[in-house]
């Protein structure tokens, strides 16, 4: 059971950080073909992906848990560059998720 969610949880950090690096090389390519540097924010990559779901979820947020969650909280983090949005995440749990060795008696609770 442990083993499994160890595995849930390392494939979701690797998802996360492939999806950061897969923007930051959008980013990148976009900046070579226009010659203007601009990392795209986590507010309009959300946008682009479902504009439906962005635009129901502050007020959903404001009605639901605190309206004072979304326009200092979220809204600040959805102006953060998209890159670091998945990637900071992603790289934590896949880290949290490794195997850990011990020595040479490998897994400290194997023995």
């Amino acid at each position: 059971m442990v083993e499994a969610m160890r595995v849930v949880i390392a494939g979701i950090g690797w998802i996360l950080l492939a999806l950061g690096v897969a923007v930051l090389c959008h980013d990148l390519v976009k900046w070579l073909l226009t010659g203007s540097f601009a990392l795209i924010d986590a507010g309009s990559f959300w946008f682009a992906v479902h504009e439906t779901s962005l635009k129901l979820a502050e007020p959903a947020i404001a009605r639901y848990l605190h309206p004072i969650l979304w326009h200092p909280v979220i809204s600040t983090i959805l102006l953060a560059p998209a890159f670091v949005i998945f990637a900071i995440p992603g790289g934590l749990l896949a880290y949290l998720a490794r195997r850990r060795r011990y020595g040479v008696h490998g897994d400290l609770f194997k023995g």
